[in-house]
């Protein structure tokens, strides 16, 4: 397996952009699945499938790394990103918020141009994300 990690730490250059970030809160929470989950080689992938309400929709899920992954690491906690995602969420942040009306992560992601009313769902500048339908979160 290529792995191209990148430390959080690190100070991007003009030509090397920090792909996400976690809050520490987000990466407690990812820890807690991937305890629950037992596997060592399980990480956090983030990517993006054609869809939602905006064009583009997020999706996680706990998966082993595949070979042309990006691979971030923070604080022992991998989160994956396959290079045609990355073009979407590069320099997004994950967070994760409890509240009354409900508890998930959620992207802030500088590509996006317009979102969903739910977060679930977006639109670059390029609007190359097929057709906009809804997502059924009601907004």
């Amino acid at each position: 397996m290529a792995d191209t990690t990148i430390n959080p730490q690190e100070t991007a250059t003009e030509t090397e952009q920090q792909i996400v970030l976690l809050t520490p809160l987000a990466a407690e929470k990812v820890r807690e699945l991937l305890d629950a989950e037992g596997d060592p080689e399980l990480a956090l992938r983030v990517f993006v499938a054609g869809g939602g309400c905006s064009g583009f929709q997020y999706q996680m899920a706990l998966t082993p790394a595949e070979e042309d992954d990006v691979v971030v690491e923070f604080d022992g906690i991998r989160v994956l990103v396959d290079p045609i995602s990355a073009q979407y969420i590069a320099g997004s942040e994950i967070d994760y918020s409890e509240s009354l009306m409900g508890a998930g992560f959620t992207v802030h992601n500088p590509n996006a141009v317009s979102t969903c009313g739910c977060g679930h769902s977006f639109r670059t500048a390029d609007g190359d994300g097929g057709e906009a339908r809804s997502c059924g979160c009601g907004h």
